[in-house]
């Protein structure tokens, strides 16, 4: 049986990479930090490994006790940080430390999956409208996509190492809470847009990206990235009519002028050392919002890997509505 140890695995893709590989009859270990909660991590098939990437000894000693893994899915990372440093220490420096590991102790798995970001690569060109593509270069607006950026960079210098590097667009599904704040407003009866731009967006269900991870994972195909989405391109009114059919809501549309949303990020900040997080709007978050072209280009990972997505925008947002009300999370 062959072993993979999944980092991040109880977060929301994590604990959902977790199940497809017992699924698929992996030896599972899950690694996690000690403050990690284990909710989605019930299985007494998973092997709980608590990971420090922060400390090179202390993980050292801990991969070496730890038996030599096939794969490894690097999903660990920071998606929301107090300051640009936190960024790069979580996504960049820790990813350094953990490979650094890994080639000392001579475990380099047969292929390592880097979870990184379409952010990594930034929006498209807002004039031309075109797909982002591998070849572009990449022009990251968040801290979050300069520290994904940082890693992957990293990890293509590197010699003998058999990577594949995952970009998703963004991700939705059951256990996601940054859209679940959508579906909140929406079921308030109220639509917030930035600006007055349409926005060019993509979206992929969970599931969908699962099985483009696993497929990288299980070709025989190395040191490629791909993006990840569900093949279609949305609109902002497009992701809400969704939400409200599901809801069976009616909505007012509030358009907001981009200087004046900005605004109330800065002052939603101004708390964020006291309250020690990050705001749901922040400045970061701004960024991506007034950019226009969220377009990326998924013809590699159709041609290479065969991946053919599932779900569509309307067949995932039921989905997740029905997994929210199930739970409580929407009333």
């Amino acid at each position: 049986m062959k072993k993979v140890l999944i980092t991040g695995a109880s977060g929301f893709i994590g604990s959902f990479m977790v199940e497809e590989a017992l699924r698929r009859n992996y030896d599972v270990y899950a690694g996690i930090r000690k403050s990690s909660s284990t909710i989605y991590l019930t299985d007494t098939r998973i092997k709980l490994v608590e990971l420090d990437f922060s400390d090179v000894e202390v993980l050292r000693e801990k991969l070496n006790k730890l038996p030599y893994f096939d794969y490894i899915i690097h999903n660990a990372g920071l998606t929301k940080g107090l300051k640009k440093q936190d960024y790069f220490t979580s996504n960049y420096e820790y990813t350094k430390n953990f490979i650094a590991v890994l080639i000392s102790l001579n475990r380099i798995p047969k292929k390592f999956i880097y979870m990184s970001s379409l952010a990594a690569f930034g929006p498209g060109d807002p004039l031309l409208l075109q797909a982002v593509k591998v070849s572009d270069r990449p022009q990251p607006v968040t801290s979050y996509g300069e520290s994904k950026l940082a890693s992957e960079n990293f990890i293509t210098s590197l010699l003998n190492f058999p990577y594949i590097i995952i970009r998703p667009t963004a991700v939705y599904g059951p256990r996601e809470k940054d859209l679940l704040t959508v579906f909140k407003l929406i079921n308030s009866n109220l639509e917030l847009f930035v600006g007055f731009k349409k926005q060019h967006l993509t979206f992929v269900y969970v599931s969908d990206l699962i099985t483009a991870v696993f497929l990288a994972m299980e070709s025989t195909i190395i040191n490629r990235g791909y993006f990840v989405s569900d093949g279609h391109v949305y609109d902002g009114k497009m992701f809400g009519n969704s939400i409200k059919m599901q809801l069976q809501k009616k909505t007012l549309r509030l358009h907001l002028p981009v200087v004046f949303v900005r605004l109330i990020a800065i002052l939603s900040e101004a708390t964020k050392y006291i309250r020690r997080k990050q705001p749901v709007l922040n400045l970061e978050k701004i960024k991506e919002l007034e950019s226009t072209n969220w377009k990326c280009d998924i013809q590699p990972l159709l041609d290479d890997l065969n991946f053919k997505p599932e779900y569509n925008l309307d067949r995932g947002i039921q989905e997740t509505t029905a997994w929210y009300r199930k739970e409580k999370w929407l009333k």
